[in-house]
């Protein structure tokens, strides 16, 4: 394989860990390149020039040589001006790394992935609400993916959805509408949403609060499915903080 090189990258780092004695594996979301690994030699040396540099959340450009699956970092640089994530907004961060982590393969390229994910970092860091940055990316990770949740049609019918009825989301299908009565109770673990809330979905509108409650159901049922058996960790903690 020839060996490939890359210069001033627009990146962020989503994780790192200890590699050998002195350097880190990191991985990072970069613009064209998407996700990829890269060794950064040395970077645990007190004295290395990227040791304060590869922190998650702050925009980078990274240049990097690789002829296999880890690359080797060569240069970091800041690339602008990001707030500090903190509280709630750090632990957000953090899950919509883990997802990425989880579900994006290394060198699989998404350029609107990254800049939703540049965005939803500047509204973290704006203080804008959780709830709303989660579900909003959350959608945009699984359509670019090409598992774009059906929203605004009944799978079975294709008819546009009822605001006003209810449905069961089956995670292969789309939206089915819920028979019989109206406050007739499903069966455990099936996910009911209204159509209201999937109309309010695909607008990327969650001013409603059973909308943002039940897009939340709805997101984690469809990432469920994309990682059979898998825990979130960062879901677990964000729940124990509030119901995000």
């Amino acid at each position: 394989m020839s060996r490939r090189r890359v210069d001033q990258e627009p990146a962020y780092v989503l994780h790192s860990h200890p590699y050998k004695e002195t350097s880190l594996v990191v991985e990072a979301l970069s613009r064209r390149w998407g996700r990829v690994g890269l060794v950064a030699r040395g970077a645990r040396r007190p004295r290395s020039a990227m040791r304060g540099l590869l922190l998650a959340f702050y925009p980078l450009r990274l240049s990097w040589s690789a002829s296999a699956e880890l690359g080797t970092l060569t240069t970091v640089e800041w690339a602008g001006g990001q707030s500090a994530l903190s509280g709630v907004g750090l632990m957000c961060g953090f899950y919509l790394n883990e997802l990425l982590l989880r579900l994006l393969p290394r060198e699989d390229p998404h350029e609107a992935l990254f800049d939703a994910y540049a965005a939803s970092l500047a509204r973290l860091g704006a203080e804008q609400s959780p709830a709303e940055v989660l579900r909003s990316f959350e959608r945009r990770l699984l359509t670019e993916l090409g598992y774009a949740p059906l929203l605004e049609q009944e799978a079975t019918s294709g008819v546009p959805v009822d605001p006003a009825r209810q449905y069961r989301y089956e995670p292969e299908l789309g939206p089915v509408p819920l028979q019989g009565s109206q406050g007739a109770q499903p069966a455990t673990g099936i996910c009911v949403v209204s159509g209201r809330t999937l109309l309010d979905v695909a607008r990327d509108d969650y001013a409603r609060p059973q909308t943002r409650e039940e897009a939340r159901r709805l997101m984690r049922t469809l990432i469920a499915q994309r990682l059979p058996g898998q825990v979130l960790h960062t879901r677990a903690v964000l729940k124990e903080l509030q119901d995000l």
